[in-house]
């Protein structure tokens, strides 16, 4: 919805709030009531606001905002299945994927629930087939690894996911590759036995150029080695079964979906099988738990205590009021260090918009720079640039209160003493009088002191959000994942772009193609003289 006078009055408010009070210290605003207001709650995620410079009057102008921007409305109809996704005329339904058995949800008049349970039986018993050894290699071997091929959507979330839940993992190990380069499809079937190995294949369509080209090598390693019953090695995650027969892939060992359920929201149903095979069928149900707990805490809870509301509030405010360009991803949780990496894509492919909903110039700023690091290895990197940049960048902490190592507690305590040390850091900085003090007690006086003073002054004040939980299990997992998810929709709302089209990864594939064949003996015709020149040189 375009500006209205309402909302243009809003912005300006908000932006003569922060004007006003931009060199106020963060510190300052904690009275008695402020923990009260900025933070909340839902199930096991806490999350806290506190660290930032929004004050009460700018939390109400922000809810105010979000009310005139419809986000309840706008919410309801992605649930009902409105094709919101107006440039490619699609619902956006991956809640559906997480919903309970018996919902009833219709799209084009009709049900998307019942069969999409029958698909979600059918993974279920394929993963329970093959941990029992019911389902096995061609030559009579239970299966011990497998191989999840896929890219983006079909890489990330999975591959994320995996990881973050290695506690719970049943024994057959999976395995990742999207990269299209012939080293990483190398460096993984080295340490890999082709008699005992699983392949998915996911791909909706099955034309991904750079999935289709690793299936291709990946399969033609295994029929090195294996003279009949390849096809048992095999699985696809797609919509196209005229495709996967041309693999030779059974009906059985299709998992499709609809075009409801958008690439990389899509780690909740068949591209979640390769998690479902890591950790279980149980614990993926706890998974799909978390999320569905998240999706109703969404559609039910109060603005004020709503936290994908609240976090996208706080990113609007960080984003469009403060002027800050990116925004840093930090989970002390060594499980999620591909966290950051998958919200990249998440936040940025759905939000990295310049044209709004109505095909116009957006007016503001839409989706900042995504990035981070996992735990204290980061401090030892980047940090230095959080504390003493030139540039402010909001930070959001993530913390579990347990790890799943009691006897390794003490290291899990400094995990945290190190995660809080640094939101308390950031918030409350180191003022001269102080430097100059640790100087003196190393040593310097005079000039030199003042000059080693400078160096250890933090002006402070910089901004951080703090999301803690009792521990990392699938339910929580589900939780996390899925409030990122609803907070880029909310933010999306506001600046009034379509969060869930792609556009932008198009031209660069297109352009691929026609490059291919000029990288061997084509004519580089119609290409500019760097591109000509770049061409001659990786050929010759």
């Amino acid at each position: 919805m375009p500006d209205t006078e309402t909302q243009n009055a809003i912005w300006q408010a908000l932006a003569k709030n922060q004007q006003t009070h931009q060199h106020r210290s963060i510190v300052s605003l904690f009275d008695d009531a402020r923990l009260a207001s900025f933070t909340a709650e839902s199930d096991d995620l806490h999350l806290d606001f506190s660290k930032t410079n929004i004050d009460s009057d700018a939390l109400e102008l922000l809810i105010k905002l979000a009310e005139s921007c419809h986000i309840a409305e706008k919410r309801d109809a992605m649930f009902a299945g409105d094709k919101i996704n107006i440039t490619e005329n699609r619902a956006v339904l991956h809640t559906a994927l997480r919903a309970a058995k018996d919902s009833v949800l219709t799209l084009d008049d009709e049900d998307i629930i019942a069969p999409y349970q029958k698909t979600f039986t059918a993974m279920q018993e394929f993963a329970t087939n093959i941990h029992n050894g019911t389902i096995i290699s061609a030559n009579q071997q239970k299966f011990t690894d497998c191989i999840n091929i896929g890219i983006g959507g079909s890489d990330l979330g999975p591959l994320m996911a995996t990881q973050a839940l290695t506690p719970y993992h049943t024994g057959l190990k999976c395995h990742f590759l999207s990269n299209i380069d012939g080293a990483a499809i190398t460096d993984l079937l080295v340490g890999l036995n082709p008699h005992t190995t699983l392949i998915i294949i996911a791909s909706k369509t099955f034309t991904t150029t750079e999935t289709m080209v690793n299936a291709k090598t990946a399969i033609a390693w295994l029929k090195a080695h294996i003279t009949q019953g390849v096809e048992q090695h095999l699985v696809a995650i797609s919509s196209a079964p005229d495709k996967t027969a041309e693999f030779n892939i059974s009906p059985e060992r299709v998992f499709g979906f609809g075009d409801w359920v958008g690439g990389r929201y899509s780690l909740w149903g068949p591209i979640g099988l390769p998690i479902m095979l890591a950790v279980g069928t149980q614990n993926f149900q706890d998974f799909l738990a978390g999320g569905a707990s998240m999706d109703r805490h969404f559609c039910n809870a109060d603005m004020k205590q709503n936290l994908p509301i609240l976090l996208a509030l706080t990113g609007i405010f960080h984003r469009n009021i403060c002027n800050y360009a990116t925004r840093a991803i930090l989970p002390y949780d060594q499980r999620l260090a591909r966290l950051p990496a998958y919200l990249q894509q998440l936040d940025m492919e759905s939000n990295g918009k310049s044209v709004d909903i109505d095909g116009k110039q957006v007016i503001r700023a839409s989706g900042p720079i995504i990035w981070g690091e996992a735990g204290t290895n980061g401090q030892h990197a980047f940090y230095q640039l959080l504390h003493q940049g030139t540039d402010i960048i909001p930070t959001e902490f993530l913390i579990a209160a347990n790890g799943h190592e009691p006897a390794l507690k003490h290291h899990h305590d400094l995990l945290k003493a190190n995660c809080l040390a640094q939101s308390e850091a950031l918030m409350i900085g180191r003022n001269s009088e102080q430097a100059m003090e640790i100087a003196g007690k190393l040593g310097y006086q005079g000039e030199a002191q003042k000059m080693q003073a400078a160096h250890r002054v933090f002006t402070g004040n910089r901004p951080s959000i703090t999301l803690a939980y009792p521990k990392l299990t699938p339910f929580v997992l589900g939780q996390i994942i899925a409030l990122y998810e609803h907070r880029v929709f909310v933010e999306g709302v506001m600046w009034h772009i379509n969060s869930f089209d792609q556009w932008g990864v198009e031209l660069g594939k297109e352009l691929a193609n026609t490059l291919l064949p000029m990288l061997h003996d084509a004519d580089p015709i119609g290409k500019d003289k760097s591109t000509i020149n770049l061409l001659r040189k990786l050929k010759n």
